[in-house]
């Protein structure tokens, strides 16, 4: 028996805001969407184009505040190729949250305050 990554979930509060968060900084895009029938949900999977893992976003109509996120310490990791690129766009956006120069690594918050870790290219 052998299992394999398929996604990782987010609930987020603003699928908009979110959706143009992980597109500019990111570059993710959508690959699918699920509606629920009675309007109480949205389900969007995004892609890098590059892996078949996705991330998927999920909206909830009905919740109405934040969501808790403990002490944030679990987190997706993204490998940019041009890491220098990567570190002063995500500078430029302002949403740089925590920077370990001595592991060579950096996160970045998402509007609803899910880390994502930046790591060098291989």
């Amino acid at each position: 028996m052998q299992f394999s990554f398929a996604h990782n979930n987010f609930n987020v509060r603003d699928l908009d805001r979110s959706l143009s968060f992980y597109r500019e900084a990111l570059g993710l895009t959508e690959v699918n969407r699920i509606h629920a029938d009675d309007g109480s949900f949205i389900i969007v999977y995004l892609g890098d184009g590059v892996t078949p893992h996705q991330l998927e976003l999920t909206w909830l109509r009905d919740w109405d505040h934040a969501y808790n996120l403990g002490d944030n310490e679990f987190h997706l990791a993204f490998r940019a190729d041009d890491f220098a690129a990567a570190h002063h766009k995500h500078a430029q956006m302002g949403c740089i949250c925590f920077e370990n120069p001595a592991m060579g690594i950096y996160f970045i918050s998402d509007p609803d305050g899910y880390w994502l870790e930046i790591i060098p290219g291989k």
